[in-house]
């Protein structure tokens, strides 16, 4: 798998390195990225070799007889898109059952995403397409995207769709697909992996590191370097405002210096006889017994001059204390393990996919599981958590959904080379 794994992580993104001039005047001076250990690490540097010439030759004859899935992408209807070497297919997450495969431009799937209109965006090596959720035809986009090899798609807080490939960003308009700007001297030329943090910034993965751009903008704000493996190949964001790093040399933590507080808000408490008042106008009147059943409640709850009954609740709220701090540790137990994907699950487990298998991490002390068994290939390229009940898992042998009370995973015969 050595000359394999070089080919799949790369992905023609090395051999663009000559066409794109970076501007360093637009890179600020790179923090201190110096990592304290979770649990003791010694990560070494991680040395890349150049992909031969003749890659995208081997590339090509063999894509045919490739069953990894690399993209997992559950959508507003309850469905689960998987992106693969074959093409794209809609399941349903809770049966496994393949409602449909679609028919794309090119089968290459690299990156998949769900625009406010429920419009499925799909990137592939030749660029995007469209599927309308009303009909599910799909349209290709004639965009100037800086390259058609797509690798990550995002939809930002305002309901833009960024576009990274092998040569640099594009944001655009879902609604008008219209080509709003480009970024093509960004600092380690290919996004690999794209997250927003917790303010709405976006973080992009390069060949060299971290980049982190002003949605509003699209200017460049920060440059990060020298990060235990150099390459990110995943990002994800925590609801706590932590950012998690993915690299050939183990899964890293990134403290973005944003200051956490707690505010108490007052909000109406939402039952059917205040939506029925509010529809009207007006407080319905309620009878003297149901009055009295509800005498216990009526305590818990403020009433205000118009006597809508008002809770109070606890909310979070982020904001930028230090925009230079970038403070890494390294998960000690990851420590030298090929990371490919993160994801977190509702209980806020992160779910880490390495070259080595599948792995469970508790966040806040870096304590790791033992690899998940049965999955087609320990080699894992995708999640969806909290997808159909299951976690499902792409891989580079086909899908796969772990069982999340015995922890053991089941393969997906349909995404395999004995596929019906």
């Amino acid at each position: 798998w050595g000359y394999r794994e070089q080919l799949d992580r790369a992905a023609v993104r090395l051999p663009v390195l000559h066409r794109v001039k970076r501007d360093r005047s637009l890179a600020q001076a790179t923090p201190q990225t110096q990592p304290a250990p979770m649990d003791s690490p010694n990560a070494s540097p991680f040395r890349t070799i150049p992909l031969p010439d003749q890659r995208q030759r081997v590339e090509d004859q063999t894509v045919e007889a490739d069953y990894r899935v690399g993209v997992l992408q559950p959508d507003g209807q309850g469905s689960l898109w998987v992106g693969s070497w074959q093409g794209l297919a809609r399941i349903n997450p809770n049966t496994g059952q393949i409602l449909a495969r679609i028919g794309l431009p090119n089968a290459t799937v690299g990156a998949i995403a769900q625009d406010r209109s429920g419009r499925t965006w799909v990137g592939t090596y030749a660029g995007l397409a469209r599927i309308d959720p009303r009909t599910g035809t799909v349209t290709a986009q004639n965009l100037a995207l800086p390259s058609n090899r797509v690798l990550s798609l995002l939809v930002d807080q305002r309901g833009y769709l960024w576009v990274g490939t092998d040569a640099g960003l594009a944001l655009i308009n879902p609604d008008r697909g219209l080509l709003m700007t480009t970024v093509q001297n960004l600092p380690g030329v290919s996004a690999n992996a794209l997250t927003l943090d917790v303010l709405g910034n976006l973080w992009v993965g390069t060949l060299e590191g971290l980049v982190q751009i002003n949605t509003a903008s699209a200017m460049i704000m920060r440059r990060i370097t020298n990060l235990p493996g150099t390459i990110v190949q995943t990002l994800a964001s925590s609801p706590w405002g932590m950012l998690w790093i993915g690299t050939p040399a183990g899964l890293l933590e990134a403290d973005l210096g944003i200051k956490r507080s707690v505010e108490f808000v007052r909000e109406p408490v939402v039952n059917s006889t205040t939506k029925a008042g509010t529809q009207r106008g007006q407080q319905k009147p309620r009878p003297a017994q149901s009055r009295k059943r509800n005498a216990a409640a009526s305590k818990m709850s403020v009433r205000t001059k118009s006597t809508v009954p008002t809770q109070v609740r606890q909310q979070v709220v982020f904001s930028q204390n230090d925009p230079q701090v970038f403070r890494l540790r390294m998960v000690g137990q990851l420590s030298g393990r090929n990371v490919t994907t993160v994801q977190f699950d509702k209980a806020n487990t992160i779910w880490v996919g390495t070259s080595t298998g599948l792995f469970r991490v508790n966040p806040f002390n870096g304590a790791t599981g033992g690899s998940i068994p049965y999955l087609p290939s320990g080699r894992v390229l995708s999640l969806a958590p909290d997808t159909g009940g299951k976690l499902w898992v792409g891989t580079s042998e086909g899908l796969a959904w772990v069982n999340l009370d015995t922890f053991q995973a089941s393969p997906h015969q349909g995404f395999s080379q004995g596929r019906p």
